[in-house]
């Protein structure tokens, strides 16, 4: 084989090689991404059940992993502690989506949560699929399960609907519609603060209208704007203006250098806040 075949060679092997490492970094990063941001949300909500109830929001995309959520069980592992360990289980109406349920756990689940040294223990939360084998499973040391539990804001009677039924957690008081294409974007609220929408809150255009029928929103700038306590994490904001607002585990954040002078999708954020909780102040 001559040098020119050896070097050929190599250089088809490098590249091979290239290219191999780098599928293999995307999907890492790819995994990692969706390990990180697209895994279900579980929050804590204020019980209305006494010392026996847990109450508690879930979200997930069941597009992705379909299923119906029907079971809670909560386990104790306290090795250093009495008793050594404990579980609850209760069903309940299956759930698919987003919901939120107020549950009485029973006279043992107070007992559970009363069990010398738990506030040094592990309790898991899993949440069970009868029929489908979905199932979500989140870990906390007993401090923090307490601490999470005694101290949620919001109650699931927060959420209600008119129809007594656990609430559409994307909600806006006039309108409640869900924009099912917008050009590179993923589903949308439909606000009458959105320009992408105007135009099927004033069809007609009226005074103030396009020539098209589509009334114009004036855009603004703010100065600050921050979110207050009550946070139960739905991920609208997020979704609205990703820019601006972090979602996390416990809360939502107001991203480092973020850009305000986008007033009109704030202010789209503060409509679709199911609990209020998005201040701002205009520039």
């Amino acid at each position: 084989m001559s040098i020119s075949s050896l070097i050929a060679l190599g250089i088809s092997t490098v590249m091979v090689v290239g290219l191999v490492v780098g599928l293999g970094v995307l999907s890492l990063l790819f995994g990692t991404g969706e390990f990180f941001f697209g895994k279900p949300r579980f929050t804590f909500l204020r019980t209305s059940r006494g010392e026996n109830g847990f109450s508690f929001h879930l979200a997930w995309n069941s597009s992705k992993e379909p299923g119906k959520i029907d079971k809670v069980k909560v386990r104790l592992f306290n090795p250093f502690g009495s008793p050594t360990q404990g579980e609850v289980t209760k069903t309940f109406d299956a759930k698919s989506g987003s919901f939120g349920v107020d549950l009485d756990m029973g006279a043992a689940f107070g007992e559970l949560l009363k069990a010398k040294g738990v506030d040094k223990a592990s309790v898991s939360v899993e949440l069970i699929s009868n029929d489908g084998g979905l199932s979500f499973t989140y870990d906390f040391k007993g401090e923090r399960f307490l601490k999470l539990l005694k101290g949620a804001h919001k109650s699931i009677n927060d959420f209600a609907d008119s129809s007594g039924s656990s609430a559409a957690f994307y909600h806006q008081n006039q309108h409640s519609m869900i924009a099912e294409s917008v050009p590179g974007k993923e589903k949308h609220l439909v606000l009458p603060t959105n320009p992408e929408f105007i135009h099927l809150f004033n069809p007609g255009g009226g005074s103030g209208g396009s020539a098209d029928g589509a009334a114009e929103a004036e855009q603004f700038s703010v100065s600050k704007v921050w979110i207050e306590d009550g946070c139960i994490v739905c991920n609208a904001c997020e979704d609205i203006y990703p820019e601006v607002f972090e979602v996390t585990q416990d809360s939502c954040i107001i991203r480092a250098g973020a850009p305000l002078d986008d007033g009109l999708k704030i202010l789209e954020a503060s409509d679709a806040c199911p609990v209020e909780v998005i201040k701002y102040n205009k520039a």
